[in-house]
């Protein structure tokens, strides 16, 4: 409980500094990251309204909705074009969420939680990283934020649910990428049936250091070790990612395809991508 009280008060520390200096760090060399790309429906009532590869995802409820992840600084006008051209209102959004405390993922978080007073909600691993604004991040760590720091309303461990409307997610704990790294699970329904969807994120290393080498983050092999396992182990129906190449998002879904969860149905791909994962862990190990 004192640990959850300090992150919350760190949070609000960060978030109420007057224009701290954010830098953002260079995405020149991922395009994909800014390009624009058509919003669609997935499955039931889940959205798609992020761009070419950072993928951001809106559940639609009753009581409001739910944005995961908010792409770069830039996306922040695009996320919300996007949400209109699918019907929905931005001051709809009840809750926000993030897969990973990384830039590419937080950097438009805080703008849209001011915009729509939103509860901000975070794997308790990513709190201190998300709060402020990436400069405890170990593997971006320095003096100024690359993203603005985002006030936190709640903090997560693994299996707890957040419920809006009649929506239920359950975020798992996958650290490794980040030390707080989360996927989620939900069920949705297209009144045609029911389907089990995960959104994952998956353990890609992000470090050229050896594991051996990274003192701010001694657990590092054993969380990637973890969260491999784990992922290995779960079950579902139809599966999406942080990233959208991580799920071949450009090959399964052209602009103005029609409604169709079954492409996103290849279960044997996840499992596939996290073997291929675990032989790049086994390399590093490998490495010390």
């Amino acid at each position: 409980m004192k640990k959850i009280l300090l992150l919350i008060f760190i949070s609000l520390f960060y978030s109420s500094l007057p224009a701290q200096q954010v830098h953002e760090p260079s995405s020149k060399n991922h395009p994909e990251w800014s390009k624009p790309f058509p919003p669609f429906r997935i499955v039931g009532n889940l959205y798609y309204v992020g761009t070419a590869d950072l993928a951001c995802y809106l559940i639609v409820t009753p009581k409001g909705n739910i944005l995961i992840n908010t792409g770069l600084a830039s996306s922040e006008k695009l996320i919300v074009e996007s949400i209109k051209k699918l019907g929905f209102k931005l001051s709809d959004t009840k809750i926000l969420l993030t897969t990973q405390a990384h830039f590419d993922h937080l950097g438009a978080m805080a703008a849209i939680k001011k915009a729509t007073g939103a509860k901000f909600m975070v794997d308790y691993a990513d709190a201190q990283v998300a709060a402020d604004g990436g400069r405890s991040d170990y593997d971006m760590a320095g003096k100024v934020s690359v993203f603005k720091p985002i006030k936190i309303d709640r903090i997560l461990h693994d299996k707890d649910i957040i419920r809006l409307g009649d929506t239920e997610l359950i975020m798992l704990h996958h650290p490794g990428h980040t030390k707080g790294s989360c996927s989620f699970l939900l069920t949705v329904n297209d009144q045609k049936k029911n389907y089990r969807v995960l959104i994952a994120n998956l353990p890609t290393i992000v470090t050229d250091k050896k594991f051996s080498d990274i003192p701010s983050y001694p657990h590092i092999a054993k969380d990637y070790a973890y969260t491999l396992r784990s992922m290995k182990k779960l079950k579902f129906d139809l599966w999406v990612a942080s990233h959208g190449s991580q799920f071949d998002l450009l090959k399964k879904h052209k602009p103005g395809d029609p409604y169709n969860p079954a492409v996103f149905m290849d279960v044997k791909n996840f499992y596939d991508y996290l073997e291929e994962l675990q032989g790049e862990y086994d390399k590093k190990m490998e490495k010390g």
